[in-house]
């Protein structure tokens, strides 16, 4: 979950075992404090050996959640980095904000980042989709606490790929209706002017290998652009955030 909490967690016990100390909740409070002092100061040196940074934050790209950042899933190759900072200065003049979901860890290439497939190299990066008030003002708020899950189902006259995948039995499809930790702003809807507008802004990126999102909603906004591609059954429905990753 963490890439570091184990390794953390073995050191807190031999830490805890030592410490002469009679402490209630001692080994928790060790492992706490060394796995906070370990993720906000010693892991940000030692990615760059691993050609990770972590995501760059700004007045407009920041976390959907902050626990991604407190999980270690906030770390991306540069090259990525100036992606959503040329993103930036594509929206600049708007009030669409970049927030971003789970990245990839800091450390080693193919090290699995559960529950994702792919991300594993520093290229992947999912971006929350782009709500609007019931008065179509464009907001940054989320539906959900943890930015997935809440999904911006097919319309009647849409073409419905997660039924599809769902009947052939791929049952995990759209599993991630289980992760939202609470459903929020529930007055937003789907803003399909700002979400592609977004789109639109990391389209312009020659650094973009590619990005996906689900059918009914690339039809929807008259998407026609071939980097932007349809994941498969194998993977989780992306009709709550966009996955973007690099050549």
């Amino acid at each position: 979950m963490t890439q570091i909490g184990g390794i953390v967690y073995l050191l807190s016990l031999i830490i805890s075992k030592k410490w002469n100390k009679n402490l209630k909740f001692k080994t928790l409070i060790i492992f706490t404090s060394f796995y906070l002092f370990s993720t906000l100061l010693i892991v940000p040196l030692i990615a760059p050996i691993f050609g990770r940074e972590k995501v760059k934050h700004s007045e407009n790209i920041n976390p959907t959640n902050y626990i991604t950042v407190l999980l270690n899933r906030n770390y991306v190759r540069p090259k990525l980095n100036e992606l959503l900072s040329q993103t930036e200065k594509e929206l600049n003049g708007t009030n669409i904000e970049i927030h971003y979901l789970d990245a990839n860890f800091p450390f080693i290439n193919k090290f699995p980042l559960l529950p994702h497939l792919s991300h594993n190299d520093g290229k992947k990066i999912d971006i929350s989709l782009i709500y609007e008030t019931e008065n179509r003002i464009i907001t940054d708020k989320q539906k959900s606490v943890s930015g997935y899950g809440a999904f911006e189902n097919p319309k009647p006259n849409e073409y419905n790929q997660i039924e599809n995948c769902l009947k052939n039995g791929y049952f995990q499809y759209d599993y991630p209706k289980y992760v939202t930790f609470g459903k929020i702003n529930k007055d937003l809807v789907f803003s399909e002017k700002g979400t592609k507008k977004l789109i639109q802004s990391i389209l312009k990126s020659r650094r973009l290998g590619k990005l996906f999102i689900e059918p009914h909603l690339k039809s929807r906004m008259n998407l026609k652009d071939n980097r932007i591609r349809y994941h498969g059954c194998r993977a989780v429905r992306h009709d709550d955030h966009i996955h973007v990753q690099l050549k």
